[in-house]
């Protein structure tokens, strides 16, 4: 089974001010991939608290998965992709374009995330919108590569291709 984590990026969610909804609608539809969600928080908009929280998941909690929600944007306090890019080994850029490509069917706004998807060590972490709506959205385009990719990271050497 993939253990994941989510972060929540709000300054105001961070602060009680809001409540999150994208953080459980995420952990939803985990849960209906048999994904177990094992650490679920709320950090503000802060580069060295989103970094913070990464390292704490993945190095400490050995967790497979981390989706972050929020931040990815063009704002100025949009700094998850940035914050990610500085903790991360590799880029996974596939997931990204796969996000921004779907979703601009949806919206154009999709051109205007700045989401990325990398690994640290092994761990795949893919930051998501933080819309509710958008957070769902882009976790379905992603959802069918994910247990492969988990796989893949954690040193599965089995063939990719399918033979005929």
């Amino acid at each position: 089974m993939i253990r994941a984590g989510i972060i929540t990026v709000s300054d105001k969610g961070s602060q009680g001010i809001r409540k999150d909804a994208s953080g459980p609608a995420i952990a939803e539809m985990l849960a209906g991939a048999a994904i177990e969600v094992c650490k679920s928080f709320i950090v503000a908009d802060e580069k060295s608290e989103i970094k913070d929280a990464i390292i704490k998941l993945a190095d400490k909690e050995n967790l497979d998965l981390i989706l972050t929600t929020g931040g990815t944007g063009v704002s100025p306090r949009d700094v998850t992709p940035d914050a990610t890019l500085e903790v991360i080994e590799k880029q996974v850029p596939g997931m990204a374009e796969a996000m921004r490509h779907q979703s601009m069917n949806i919206t154009p706004h999709a051109m205007i995330s700045r989401a990325i998807a990398g690994i640290r060590g092994h761990c795949l972490i893919v930051n998501l919108p933080g819309s509710p709506k958008g957070a769902k959205e882009n976790l379905a385009i992603i959802l069918p590569a994910l247990k492969h990719a988990v796989e893949k990271i954690k040193g599965d050497k089995s063939d990719c291709a399918i033979s005929m």
